[in-house]
């Protein structure tokens, strides 16, 4: 009896490391494929020579300048989206949690926005295209703007014991009114203001230089690995507060740090790109239809569908209806809504 449970054990683990391995496998494709695909086709010959810098000049342009920071940016921001969501569900204890759907990311636009008026640090290029001025010290309004969401939420979650359900709804009183504040400060603005806060409520990839990229996969790669090795927490706590404590878990320390490092993340992306919705939402309830709760798998499985999916979405937006290039947080929003419901359905049939 103990050997089948062993064996049945070994086997979902085996299968999950599995579809880890087949994922990465289908990001590697997916990146060349987003490499050679555009205004200007690249074959993988072109794209080799450009990667090691012996390509022809239109070609390496396009691969290091264009084409490269983005597909990067894509997996940067969908890791972390992606983790950012499953983090929260956990420590908020709300399958419905994610950085878009309790407000965080509206935080995070209120404070870029609150920037970009308070400082006047939007402006324009003789073509007409939005940029802003100084986009770290955006960062850091939009950190504090994410920072006292999360902060309001876990506030009313320790002092007032709300339910889950509680705490999506007060995230939608939230992010309604950041909302709120930021279409305060648009009506204001000057034009130049105004078309700065609205370019920058898109979820645009084509926007981070190197610099930028580096700067997200630095904080990508401690935060996903911070969470990494918080996994026994987090398992600990979805099996109820009293039990991870009695496991010697300081639940509240747990919760408050998550939500910290979840707020960054959040910020620095918001800053660097824009809005992006649904990815934190869907990708860990994907993760647990397919591998179960277990936070050892469900994190690093949970990294590597928000990559896919985000590059994924965004090839197809710069694709779709070429030469025009959409958003890609337009898309993932067009896009998130039917998938959940889909994912809901799914999972109550279960």
């Amino acid at each position: 009896m103990n050997q089948n449970i062993i064996q049945k054990y070994t086997q979902l683990n085996r299968n999950k490391i599995i579809l880890g391995s087949v994922l990465i496998i289908l990001l590697f494709l997916f990146i060349l494929f987003s490499l050679s695909i555009g205004g200007y086709q690249l074959s993988l010959r072109q794209i080799y020579r450009a990667l090691i810098g012996q390509g022809e000049g239109a070609a390496e342009l396009i691969v290091w300048n264009i084409r490269l920071p983005r597909i990067l940016a894509a997996i940067m921001a969908g890791v972390s989206l992606a983790v950012s969501g499953a983090v929260m569900q956990c420590t908020l204890r709300n399958l419905l949690a994610s950085p878009y759907t309790i407000g965080i990311s509206h935080g995070a636009m209120f404070g870029a926005a609150f920037a970009i008026i308070l400082f006047g640090i939007g402006g324009a290029e003789s073509t007409g295209k939005i940029f802003i001025h100084s986009p770290y010290l955006v960062t850091v309004f939009a950190f504090f703007g994410s920072l006292s969401a999360a902060f309001i939420i876990l506030l009313l979650a320790k002092l007032r014991n709300f339910a889950p359900e509680a705490i999506i709804l007060a995230g939608v009183a939230m992010s309604s009114l950041f909302s709120a504040g930021t279409m305060f400060m648009q009506y204001f603005a000057n034009d130049l203001q105004l078309a700065a806060m609205v370019y920058w409520t898109f979820g645009d990839l084509s926007r981070p230089l190197w610099t930028e990229v580096g700067i997200m996969a630095v904080l990508m790669i401690l935060s996903v690995t911070y969470f990494i090795y918080k996994r026994w927490d987090y398992n600990a706590l979805e099996s109820g507060e009293e039990s991870a404590k009695s496991l010697g878990v300081n639940t509240e320390k747990t919760r408050l740090f998550g939500m910290l490092v979840v707020s960054l993340l959040v910020s620095v992306n918001v800053a660097f790109l824009g809005i992006i919705g649904f990815v934190g939402l869907i990708c860990p309830h994907l993760v647990r239809i397919l591998i179960g709760g277990d936070y050892r798998f469900v994190i690093p499985i949970s990294s590597l569908i928000g990559a896919l999916l985000l590059l994924v979405s965004d090839t197809v937006a710069r694709t779709i209806i070429s030469p025009m290039v959409l958003p890609v947080g337009i898309l993932t929003s067009f896009l998130g809504a039917p998938v959940f419901l889909y994912l809901l359905v799914k999972m109550h049939k279960r």
